[in-house]
């Protein structure tokens, strides 16, 4: 399937590693030009130069920006139409926040995730709501805890929902103008983020081999398998999607 994305150029935020980074990687493969931000210099520049290695010479560019500073929105955007000419969508992607239980995480921890996991996420979709024109699209990388909570997580089981229903808005306003709005909830997919978690307990692999068998398909996530679908949901091949909440999770959310 030709999903249109030649020459398409997308930012991609939290992309130096993670799900960020695998879904600017298939973006790139398809042809995209990619923007793609982090907090560290040395793995931005380590991400751009796979993405320029997977996509060509001049497929990326990375800017140095942390989603919870105000101006990072302004400057990312106006960063990729001064690199590549257009813009055809973003693609907000944040580390997690902090590990633990609602009862025993500071509140200092609840507003620094705020800022950057809720805020920034907000400041950075409002600026591209007013530079994206028809076709364009807005994506949110969330969380399976949009929908059931994760035990351990408290700080994202109360942001993500939030946030999901922010993006579902969003959709609604922007639908007349023929931008889209999309969700992805990733659970156990295989990336540094879900290991850490894995291992917060003391034993990483009782703990992967616990949650994989809960898991429907019986196994973790590739992050080339979250990319993909992130590729898809961003591109015009899926032109009639807006206001979804897409999980890729082998199966296991429960509900519908």
């Amino acid at each position: 399937m030709d999903l249109g994305l030649k020459d398409k150029v997308y930012v991609v935020t939290g992309a130096s590693r993670g799900l960020g980074l695998a879904a600017a990687r298939e973006l790139a493969a398809d042809g995209a030009k990619v923007l793609v931000s982090g907090r560290n210099k040395e793995t931005v520049d380590a991400a751009v130069a796979d993405l320029d290695a997977l996509g060509g010479p001049g497929t990326a560019h990375g800017t140095v920006a942390d989603n919870a500073d105000p101006g990072a929105a302004g400057r990312l955007l106006a960063a990729a139409v001064e690199r590549f000419g257009r813009l055809d969508g973003v693609l907000i992607s944040v580390g997690g926040p902090q590990a633990g239980p609602v009862v025993a995480t500071a509140e200092d921890a609840w507003r620094d995730a705020f800022e950057s996991v809720f805020l920034g996420a907000l400041r950075i979709a409002r600026a591209a709501a007013d530079a994206l024109g028809e076709g364009g699209v807005i994506g949110f990388v969330l969380s399976g805890s949009v929908r059931q909570p994760i035990a351990g997580l408290g700080i994202s089981n109360g942001l993500r929902p939030g946030l999901a229903m922010a993006a579902k808005s969003l959709a609604d306003e922007l639908g007349p103008r023929g931008i889209r709005v999309v969700g992805l909830l990733p659970a156990r997919i295989d990336t540094d983020r879900v290991r850490e978690l894995d291992a917060l307990g003391g034993d990483a692999d009782a703990a992967r081999e616990r949650n994989s068998a809960q898991i429907p398909l019986g196994r973790y996530g590739t992050p080339e398998e979250f990319g993909k679908v992130a590729a898809f949901l961003l591109s015009p091949a899926a032109s009639y999607l807006t206001g979804v909440m897409v999980p890729v999770d082998g199966g296991a959310l429960r509900g519908l």
